[in-house]
């Protein structure tokens, strides 16, 4: 579960403390792979609470969807669709649900912990 935090926490702060310029050419595919990686970063949290996390299932995980995702960009610009839209779509639905899935099993795991508390006292 640390691995997708640390990442995102080194990649917050590369991004604050550096002064990279993206040229506007690359704002589509930029914009898709952060989503992407999101997408991937969430997923580690949720398997990791359902005990169900592996290292290698997320970090191919991770590159793989950005690469996919920036592919569909660069195709759609090249034959004139707007492809990007599709996974703005795709990964921005699965984001929403495992951020749902984590809310979900942190309430429980909180109820379940006040149960614990009001049996014992």
């Amino acid at each position: 579960m640390w691995l997708p935090l640390l990442g995102l926490i080194f990649g917050v702060m590369l991004g604050v403390l550096t002064d990279i310029q993206i040229p506007s050419v690359y704002e589509n595919y930029l914009s898709i792979a952060v989503l992407a990686a999101l997408d991937t970063m969430f997923g580690g949290i949720r398997a990791q609470l359902q005990q169900v996390y592996d290292d290698k299932v997320f970090i191919s995980g991770f590159f793989f969807n950005i690469l996919l995702a920036a592919g569909l960009a660069f195709l759609g610009v090249h034959i004139g669709v707007d492809l990007y839209l599709a996974a703005i779509f795709a990964f921005g639905v699965r984001l929403f649900q495992n951020i749902a899935v984590i809310r979900r099993i942190l309430l429980t795991k909180l109820d379940n912990r006040r149960l614990k508390k009001s049996e014992n006292s």
